[in-house]
């Protein structure tokens, strides 16, 4: 039995996490690789992403000077074991435990470190490591215990979309059966450290290889007319993105190995702006596309078909253009900004009104005089299957009055509306919608795509993976949060904090 004294930062910071990681929504990230000819100095890389607002970012090393940049920005960072560092740790705990207090602990708590990401598709980009990954992995996390860092740095190992046999139909997704022995052992480790699986999900690549079986608006969350409508047959879930459907084959293909409530994350994901004679559809206009509606998808809070309260945290590849990468023109033309600064497309970063789904003047209500039965299926459709927040007008709510079925689907076909209509939701509800310039808010009601209801394109920070929560048990109110945050704290500190084990 041994007595520990929590130190105050310490208390604060777990307490901190526990509470905003139910406040606040998913969010978009940011990849920063090091490839480049002339990489801005660290101190200018992070004044961009505070001049963009961006809260997350993907280290692919553990930079010295990125992370001493980073510090007391409050920005959240994934720091990376290089695949050729992997061999090294997975074969040496004290190699493991100088590794974290080299590049973890030295830097915290001013840098805020949330991840470690052991190597980089490991299982395909360097297969004879395999045997070492997950000790690799749980000697990392000693280390992390060892320096009480374990609360606040999850573990864990991106892998692309070539670990799993057969992405489509999802509900019949499986890993590569030869991978199965490593994956089920990443999964336990996953499941047991409550940290979540990385996925790098590219629907480009998925795209370019899918010989025309699916069309590229599919793979660019643009609507598809109603002969391209991409339906599991299993299960009939409706896929309006590609990117929905590869992040629910890898959900299930970790339920086929008998886990769940391991939240997946999606590490890399884009489009390249350039490519060669052969590459056809790695274009700007494309790249602006398909990572402009991303941002749309990512914030409006909900996960794929299959997982709808868990929303898909991710981070796109990448900041800068890696021109020094070998391989045709794609592989170094996936950055959104230049190394000076500007940017390489028109991006909805920050607060951009330009493409916020806050930033809309029409809204979806329902008709006066509709029918009531058909105004309550259209209220079940949007927000079940349609997956619409309908939080506000429950009993005590700030939407719920008036308490009539006009009122509430009027709330409900709009909320849908906004959220879904760039990805081809449409404002009908069984000829019971119809759609309207003039703003249905009231002074304590604010419905969706109101100039006055805020929003942004990149929500402020998230501090981990969203769990599987209902909207009910969320805690909406940063005051409140904020609050109890305080309150446990002072109390930890007053009790000086002891804990017996």
């Amino acid at each position: 039995m041994v007595l520990m004294t929590l130190k105050p930062w310490l208390a604060i910071s777990i307490l901190f996490s526990f509470f905003i990681s139910n406040i606040i929504g998913a969010f978009v990230g940011i990849n920063i690789g090091t490839d480049v000819t002339n990489l801005p100095p660290a101190s200018d890389v992070v004044a961009l992403l505070k001049a963009r607002q961006i809260t997350h970012v993907r280290l692919f090393n553990a930079d010295a000077h990125m992370l001493n940049a980073l510090a007391n920005t409050s920005i959240e960072v994934i720091i990376g074991v290089t695949n050729e560092e992997v061999l090294g740790i997975g074969e040496s705990p004290s190699t493991a435990a100088a590794w974290v207090n080299r590049n973890v602990a030295a830097y915290m708590p001013g840098t805020n470190i949330t991840a470690i990401a052991v190597g980089s598709e490991v299982l395909t980009a360097i297969p004879n490591a395999a045997p070492v990954l997950v000790p690799a992995m749980n000697y990392l996390h000693k280390a992390l215990v060892a320096s009480r860092l374990n609360n606040q740095v999850k573990v864990s190992t991106p892998q692309s979309m070539d670990v799993i046999a057969k992405a489509f139909p999802p509900s019949t997704a499986t890993f590569n059966s030869s991978w199965n022995s490593t994956i089920f052992q990443i999964l336990q480790f996953l499941r047991n450290m409550n940290s979540y699986y990385m996925l790098n999900a590219y629907p480009y690549y998925e795209y370019v290889h899918s010989d025309g079986i699916f069309p590229i608006e599919y793979a660019l969350f643009q609507p598809l007319s109603a002969v391209k409508q991409i339906v599991d047959p299993n299960t009939l879930f409706h896929y309006v993105s590609m990117f929905d459907a590869l992040v629910d084959a890898t959900y299930n293909s970790i339920e086929a190995l008998n886990f769940s409530d391991i939240p997946v994350v999606v590490t890399e994901t884009g489009w390249p702006w350039a490519g060669g004679s052969n590459e056809p559809d790695a274009t700007k206009e494309n790249a602006e596309t398909f990572n402009n509606n991303l941002i749309r998808r990512v914030s409006n809070d909900t996960g794929p078909p299959s997982q709808p309260k868990i929303p898909i945290n991710t981070f796109i590849y990448e900041m800068f253009n890696e021109d020094k990468r070998p391989g045709p023109i794609s592989e170094r033309s996936w950055g959104i900004f230049s190394t000076n600064g500007s940017d390489v497309y028109t991006l909805g970063l920050g607060s951009s009104d330009s493409i916020s789904d806050n930033s809309s003047t029409a809204f979806c209500v329902a008709k006066p005089g509709a029918d009531e039965n058909k105004l309550q299926d259209g209220i079940n459709w949007a927000c079940g299957q349609g997956r619409a927040n309908c939080s506000a007008i429950q009993s005590g709510q700030p939407c719920y009055f008036p308490d009539n079925i006009q009122n509430h689907a009027s709330y409900a076909y709009n909320d849908y509306y906004q959220r879904m209509h760039s990805l081809g939701g449409t404002c009908d509800f069984d000829g019971t919608a119809t759609m309207t310039t003039q703003d249905p808010s009231s002074r304590t009601c604010k419905f969706t795509g109101s100039s006055n209801s805020g929003g942004g394109m990149f929500p402020p920070a998230a501090f981990g993976p969203i769990g599987a929560t209902s909207q009910s048990s969320t805690i909406r109110s940063p005051v409140i949060a904020y609050t109890m945050v305080v309150f446990l704290a002072l109390l930890i500190l007053d009790v000086n904090a002891h804990f017996v084990f």
